[in-house]
């Protein structure tokens, strides 16, 4: 039987992203990963397997439901990450919008534990010799290591697909904002819903677990491209040959075409969408609008329009009515975003913004991890390069 086990000694203190107050601590120091994936492998994955496709399926679906009927719990928690109601609501209705999404998948397949794929091919002139491929689960467990910024969503994606294909998981959330995440484990186990030992929940730093997969294990990885690389030549994960999933850094752009004038409607949509990309989530998204590209001769028309449009962003609390952009999910996160404004900022003019001087609604922004959008013009693209190899992953772009 699965327990909940704290960690030996002081753990890493946990704050409220808005008020900076403490409200936990993450501590996985005295945790066993070898018995963690031992328990996987000889409970969890197990009880999976039997399952068919369709069971599997019926078994997400259940989740879903029982998740999305107590979210209100989910959106309390969320809003000690910095989040406003939208942005919580993509990570907790968007997650469990996942775990629907690979529910319905079960009707491509069979009422049985494993996959034929294909017509039998036949190999010999007499067919005494054939061949079939057969799909089975593998028989690990899927290691997720996932990024602060969903904390629901980021794990939900990724088990939905694991619970499915018959095989366990262990969760390594960002620990910035593990509590959230936690509180949804805590209630997925609660359910019943999961075989036992389908699902294990790491807060707190998870190294040294790489060094006890197997070829049967599946390893995905969220966050940035330094730390993803340097798991992805972890020597185990290269002598097993364990398949290395990872998501990584992204410079998403906006290309605005030459005949979206000012006064038209692709104009108007362009700059509405843009501010939003910077805004929602206040920037800590892997799909924000990092780079805005616009033809030279509307560069003016675009600086003035979304700084307009920026200026009327109320930052704060975003449980006092008018706020629409909340905080970063923590003070790590404001002095890593300062330090590559301060980089970008060597090279390209601030146009938009300043990391000192802004308002904050209904909080104290000495406390709160709060940044003012930060928007930046870079007259020679081709030779001032940093805002195409550097993220400031925050409300921060680039014209």
């Amino acid at each position: 039987m699965g327990k909940w086990i704290s960690g030996d000694g002081d753990g890493t203190p946990l704050f409220n992203a808005i008020t900076g107050t403490e409200i936990g601590s993450a501590n996985s120091k005295g945790l066993d990963f070898g018995q963690m994936m031992d328990y996987s492998r000889e409970v969890g994955s197990p009880a999976l397997r039997k399952m068919t496709f369709q069971q599997r399926g019926l078994m997400l679906k259940a989740l879903a439901l029982h998740l999305h009927g107590i979210k209100g719990k989910f959106y309390e928690l969320s809003a000690a990450t910095g989040a406003t109601k939208i942005d919580s609501w993509i990570d907790i209705e968007g997650g469990i919008g996942n775990l629907f999404a690979n529910a319905s998948l079960r009707k491509q397949f069979p009422d049985l534990p494993y996959y034929v794929d294909g017509e039998a091919a036949k190999l010999s002139k007499e067919g005494t010799f054939i061949g079939h491929h057969i799909m089975v689960p593998k028989e690990g467990v899927a290691i997720h290591i996932n990024a602060f910024n969903f904390p629901i969503w980021g794990m939900l994606e990724k088990i939905a697909v694991n619970l499915m294909a018959g095989m366990s998981a262990i969760v390594k959330p960002a620990t910035l904002t593990c509590y959230l995440t936690e509180l949804m484990v805590r209630e997925i186990i609660a359910s019943e819903i999961l075989p036992e030992g389908a699902l294990q929940l790491i807060c707190g730093s998870a190294n040294g677990i790489l060094d006890h997969i197997t070829c049967e294990d599946v390893v995905t990885f969220t966050g940035s491209a330094s730390t993803g690389q340097m798991l992805k030549s972890n020597p185990r994960i290269i002598e097993e040959s364990v398949p290395f999933n990872m998501e990584a850094d992204s410079l998403n752009a906006s290309i605005l075409g030459e005949d979206s004038t000012p006064g038209t409607a692709e104009f108007d949509l362009f700059i509405k969408e843009v501010q939003r990309e910077i805004t929602v989530k206040a920037g800590q998204k892997c799909t924000a609008v990092r780079r805005i590209i616009v033809p030279e001769n509307l560069v003016e028309d675009v600086q003035s329009a979304l700084s307009s449009r920026l200026s009327k962003t109320v930052i704060g609390d975003p449980s006092v009515e008018g706020v629409r952009m909340g905080s970063l999910a923590g003070q790590p996160q404001v002095k890593e975003v300062t330090e590559k404004v301060n980089l970008l900022a060597k090279s390209q003019k601030i146009i938009f913004g300043d990391l000192n001087e802004f308002e904050v609604t209904g909080a104290d922004k000495t406390k709160g991890a709060f940044i003012s959008p930060i928007l930046f013009l870079n007259d020679s693209p081709f030779e001032k390069t940093d805002c195409h190899n550097i993220e400031a992953f925050g409300p921060v772009s680039t014209i």
